[in-house]
């Protein structure tokens, strides 16, 4: 047997489920029930307006939420954002800007927005944020503010703001000694941004950064290679750039560092006992550096082995 709910019962079941905000989001014949948005709206605004942010944030994410379409939705999430910045609560505010440059792109706050997400992600990158009620300064994690900085440039593809975005993710892993997250991002600005004032330190940072890690104990010969090109790249892609003369004096670095790693070899081997390994790189010294300390030690040890 089916029942059928009375009208008057009907009533009385809704009256119990307290005032209209309590409500799920109402939608007319016409759309979207604006009257019911309105009523969250008002509501929010007496919260705020008493001091009650906490309960004023929850109105306007209520608000857009439930009703989305409504009129009053972007500029409901645009106060909760911008309560939730006030507040110290920089994720949640990124995230509330980020559902209203998604959603509301014709709102008058659109561009309020955009700013406002560059200035938090290039804070955060900067240590320098508050990320608690309290106003407590926290440093977040690399790959979160990666993350942050991530949606700054995709909101903004192609313009400056985007490629200082990569060029500070390259710096926030570089910090943190993630070479190659380090060097992915900083490639990302040369190859998407080649025309940006930043793209040729970008460049210059990637074969600086591959030379340090080397430098500090990792020196594979595919790191003091990766290097040598990247400083190379930069000399090809970017002549006449102000730290030209750096890069030609770091190249020379590496190809001294290339000579004595050379020589070391045949001197390992010299003292194994296997007198034709050593020779031989002994010999390739000597033709690299035509002159030199190296040059000088190899043909001795050569003349000493019985070597040309």
């Amino acid at each position: 047997m089916r029942f059928r709910l009375l009208p008057l019962a009907a009533a009385a079941l809704f009256s119990s489920c307290g005032d209209d905000s309590d409500l799920p989001p109402m939608v007319s014949g016409g759309g979207v029930n604006n009257s019911y948005a309105d009523a969250l709206y008002e509501k929010a605004q007496a919260y705020e307006q008493a001091g009650k942010r906490s309960k004023a944030i929850k109105q306007y994410d209520k608000l857009a939420d439930s009703v989305p379409l409504g009129e009053k939705a972007p500029e409901a999430r645009y106060r909760q954002a911008k309560l939730l910045e006030e507040e110290g609560e920089t994720l949640k505010a990124f995230d509330a800007y980020q559902d209203l440059i998604t959603r509301y792109q014709g709102s008058g706050h659109y561009q309020e927005a955009l700013d406002a997400q560059s200035r938090m992600a290039f804070a955060a990158a900067d240590g320098d944020i508050k990320n608690s009620f309290l106003g407590l300064k926290s440093k977040l994690s690399p790959d979160k503010i990666a993350g942050m900085l991530q949606k700054v440039a995709d909101n903004a593809p192609r313009s400056t703001l985007a490629a200082r975005a990569e060029y500070k993710m390259g710096d926030i892993y570089a910090e943190r000694k993630d070479v190659n997250k380090a060097v992915i991002a900083y490639r990302g600005v040369v190859e998407n941004y080649p025309d940006s004032p930043i793209a040729p330190e970008a460049q210059f940072r990637i074969g600086e950064i591959l030379m340090k890690q080397a430098q500090e104990g990792n020196q594979d010969q595919a790191n003091l290679n990766r290097a040598r090109e990247a400083f190379l790249d930069y000399l090809s892609q970017f002549p006449g750039h102000k730290r030209n003369a750096e890069a030609h004096n770091l190249l020379k670095i590496l190809s001294n560092r290339d000579i004595k790693n050379t020589y070391d070899i045949a001197q390992f081997y010299e003292k194994k006992g296997d007198t034709e390994s050593a020779k031989f790189y002994y010999q390739e010294v000597m033709r690299e550096t035509k002159s030199g300390e190296y040059y000088d030690k190899s043909k001795a040890r050569l003349a000493a082995l019985g070597g040309n």
